[in-house]
């Protein structure tokens, strides 16, 4: 048995966030609504229609190409992709084959263990990236098939990679690059649960030192991480035991589904080729055609992009995983970039947001989008900076925030939270502490710091702790001498 390697390239299809549906006025939202409310002639292939291409797509479709290093091709058209399934209501789909919108790019990636830490950097090249419509969804029930035709005609940018990858934890980090990437550049909101990106990953063997591309399996419609990563072991694993048995790897290329339940995959159908599909121009779409200076002006305006601006959140201070974790939750992120906006503490504002914050949402089943909201946060940093609540009151306030709902100003006033801060209140608590815990004071001047503690614990639990421990700390001092 020889030394084999797994050769690994991924096709991702992403749906863009636009308003609206590829070549027609449809809500591109379709998720959780009723079958087939969001269609319309256009998208169900109805003789006569004629469709026009979305420019929010196009536009988002340059964005995410120029992101990934791709080149834009100045003239580029749309083909009819022709076969025949219930979920294709045209018969054909438009799609871009010989001329893409974008060419040549790389991805960038980093390995990391289960901590976070970095273990690698790798480089995915990119072959291309096109325009689509999606088709819609079938559900299968017994000998029955349901056709669900709301997402027939959603925007879809599909990224094609060399073969660059070269087992599933590579694929896997990869695809989390690029998903970070096309949230970045505001051109997929790229939620997994909701389908709005998924993989077909095709993998090969060969012999370790050559250089031949063997004929592949194509595992089809992989909608998570989990899957990507089980698909691609199982599927390498059976092409090794399929090698070994035949002395070879697979006579041709084929193209097998992945079964999330029973984890293992099936054999589809040989795999098709591009005559297979029969394309051509599609003739009711003119032409696209892009100024270079126009171009530079889109690529001028992208955004810091994941990798770069993860390295900037560790130099604040942060570990490589809370990097990450941020970075993987533009909610989450938003949060965090304001907070430490107002405290410029990164240590604090993690403290707030990824400690207390996310704490309280995790127990209490929310997620950020459901928490507080930015505004009401930076209320409460606003009250807590300036010593109207103390930092432990903060927590309180915040953990009731995340329950209820409530703005912090009425939690603080209706749990009569107020900090004590002002001097003459304050002494006149301090000459009682001194009067009432006497040995302590006697233990202080005698050297004992930690007795000082004492005395300030008598303090807090007479006034509820909401004296400001900072100045009862100096009025203890300045008093005892």
């Amino acid at each position: 048995m020889p030394q084999l390697e797994a050769i690994i390239g991924l096709e991702v299809h992403a749906q863009m966030n636009t308003k609206t549906k590829m070549f027609c006025g449809c809500d591109n939202d379709a998720f959780g609504k009723e079958p087939n409310v969001t269609v319309c002639p256009i998208c169900m292939g109805h003789p006569g229609t004629l469709p026009v291409v979305n420019k929010s797509a196009v536009e988002k479709s340059v964005k995410a190409s120029l992101a990934i290093g791709c080149a834009i091709s100045p003239d580029c058209h749309f083909d009819r992709k022709h076969y025949f399934y219930p979920d294709l209501p045209s018969g054909f789909q438009i799609s871009q084959y010989d001329f893409p919108l974008g060419k040549g790019g790389k991805v960038e990636y980093d390995l990391r263990d289960a901590s976070g830490k970095k273990t690698g950097e790798r480089i995915c090249r990119i072959t291309r990236l096109h325009m689509e419509n999606d088709a819609g969804k079938l559900s299968h029930y017994g000998d029955k098939t349901l056709c669900d035709y709301n997402r027939a005609g959603t925007p879809l940018m599909e990224i094609v990679t060399e073969p660059d990858i070269r087992n599933s934890e590579e694929a896997v980090a990869f695809a989390q690059e690029l998903r970070r990437i096309l949230i970045a550049v505001d051109a997929s909101e790229a939620d997994m649960f909701k389908g709005m990106m998924r993989f077909d990953a095709s993998i090969s063997l060969r012999e370790i030192g050559t250089e031949k591309l063997n004929p592949r399996s194509e595992i089809k419609n992989l909608n998570s991480f989990k899957s990507l990563e089980k698909a691609l072991q199982y599927e390498e694993k059976r092409l090794r035991d399929s090698w070994e048995e035949t002395g070879g790897p697979l006579k041709g290329n084929i193209t097998v589904g992945w079964m999330d339940d029973a984890e293992k995959t099936r054999m589809l159908r040989d795999k098709e080729d591009a005559q297979d599909y029969r394309y051509f121009p599609e003739p009711d779409i003119p032409p696209l055609h892009f100024e270079a200076a126009e171009v530079e002006k889109i690529k001028q305006s992208l955004p810091q992009l994941p990798r770069a601006l993860r390295e900037e959140y560790v130099k604040l201070g942060l570990d490589e995983k809370q990097g990450i974790q941020i970075m993987d939750d533009t909610a989450l992120r938003a949060m965090f970039d304001a907070v430490f906006k107002k405290t410029k503490d990164a240590k604090k504002t993690s403290g707030i947001v990824l400690t207390q914050l996310l704490g309280f949402l995790k127990a209490d089943n929310k997620t950020i989008a459901e928490g507080p909201s930015i505004d009401a946060v930076l209320i409460l940093v606003d009250a807590i900076t300036s010593g109207s609540i103390s930092g432990n009151a903060g927590k309180e306030v915040l953990e009731t925030m995340v329950k209820t709902g409530k703005s912090p100003t009425d939690i603080i006033k209706e749990g009569g939270m107020q900090q004590i801060s002002d001097d003459g209140a304050l002494q006149k608590v301090v000459d009682a502490a001194i009067a009432a815990n006497e040995s302590s004071v006697t233990t202080f001047k005698a050297g004992k710091a930690a007795a000082l503690g004492a005395i300030v614990g008598w303090i807090m639990k007479e006034t509820k702790g909401q004296a400001n421990p900072q100045k009862v700390n100096e009025l203890l001092r300045k008093a005892i001498g």
